[in-house]
């Protein structure tokens, strides 16, 4: 009888603490993080979480969503292709999330979305700014995939203007990174319509990621005498190329896109030679309107330290899924993927968006000014 008894103890214990584990996930929206912690662009994934961990912090402690609290499942996809789609298979089919925020990159994100539209989980992106994250080649929009950022043919275009425009440039030279689709998209564009606008590209180099030394590329744009230099590409080797460019005597205009975005970029060129240096961003962190102030007093308070852009992106990526998940009405994959794709008038730190029918936001743009090795605020541009 004893042993019976202890037996029967045992069991409604254990049922208990599964019936209580049960409730305590319940009570919980499961998002995962599908980020590059580690690896060749990891300032980017890092930069990310931290602005996403903020605000989930904030709205957990305000009450969370449709009552609940949301749990963050955090993983490294490590800034490789190949792991980026098994974190998200992972995040999906075992953790069980309603949505995958990330990756940070646009290769990365791409490997990642076959996985959420096959298991119909949403995957949003703050920063892949390709055009065909959310479109395929023939031109059908990824159901499950959406961003929060601008697409490179809008970053480009502005760039071209810019060069054409404001720096009263004629002749453009090009120093790409052919592994690149991100660097490849923004160069499209970029010649596009910079010849459109009556410009003549007169050089284009090449280089691959993880190039160290860029100075017979560099050499050959100097030959051509160009007015400005465009180099679409990520910090890890614009630092050196800017340094490069300098120490030859490569004195124009250096422009590019959001890829520049990082403390390293610095630290890589070295202050003196990050001058005359512009290139489109998210986010200032010099923009002075209320929202960003609070914004950047919030974050300082949270980590020690300014935001970036990638701050920035991160905290209106976890607000715009806040708004979503309201408006779904429950925590369901396909309702909440209703919802992304019906958002309208969205404000966040890095502006004011609407998800067109591509699934891409329809917002502004900033364009960032180097001076010193600092990032000043130059202008904001509507789309």
């Amino acid at each position: 009888m004893s042993k019976k008894l202890s037996l029967g103890l045992v069991f409604v214990l254990v049922i208990s603490l599964l019936a209580g584990c049960g409730k305590a996930e319940s009570d919980k929206i499961k998002v995962g993080l599908d980020y590059e912690l580690s690896g060749q662009v990891a300032t980017y994934g890092q930069g990310l979480v931290e602005g996403i961990e903020l605000a989930v912090k904030e709205i957990n402690a305000a009450g969370g969503v449709l009552g609940k609290q949301i749990k963050l499942v955090k993983s490294d996809n490590k800034s490789e292709n190949a792991e980026t789609a098994n974190v998200a298979t992972k995040l999906i089919t075992r953790d069980k999330v309603v949505a995958i925020l990330g990756p940070a990159t646009s290769g990365n994100a791409k490997a990642a979305i076959p996985v959420a539209n096959k298991n119909k989980v949403p995957l949003i992106s703050a920063s892949a700014t390709d055009d065909d994250v959310t479109v395929d080649s023939n031109g059908n929009v990824r159901e499950f995939a959406f961003k929060t950022c601008f697409n490179d043919s809008f970053q480009g275009s502005i760039l071209a203007n810019f060069a054409s425009d404001d720096l009263k440039s004629k002749k453009a030279a090009i120093l790409l990174d052919n592994t690149s689709d991100y660097s490849k998209g923004l160069v499209k564009s970029f010649k596009e319509t910079y010849t459109s606008l009556g410009g003549t590209i007169v050089a284009e180099q090449a280089y691959q990621q993880k190039d160290k030394d860029f100075k017979a590329a560099l050499t050959n744009i100097k030959d051509s005498n160009p007015d400005v230099l465009y180099v679409p590409g990520y910090y890890e080797e614009v630092g050196l190329i800017v340094k490069q460019a300098r120490e030859l005597g490569i004195d124009v205009p250096v422009i590019g896109g959001d890829g520049y975005d990082s403390p390293k970029l610095a630290d890589l060129a070295g202050k003196d030679a990050l001058n005359n240096v512009f290139f489109t961003n998210h986010y200032s962190s010099k923009d002075t309107t209320k929202e960003v102030v609070e914004f950047k007093e919030a974050f300082k308070k949270e980590y020690k330290k300014d935001p970036n852009a990638f701050n920035a992106l991160g905290y209106d990526l976890a607000y715009f899924l806040k708004d979503a998940l309201q408006r779904a009405g429950e925590a369901d994959p396909i309702k909440l993927k209703d919802a992304l794709a019906s958002t309208k008038g969205f404000k966040g730190i890095t502006g004011e968006l609407s998800i067109d029918k591509h699934h891409n936001p329809v917002k502004s743009i900033t364009i960032i000014e180097m001076k010193d090795g600092e990032q000043t605020f130059l202008k904001k541009q509507q789309p």
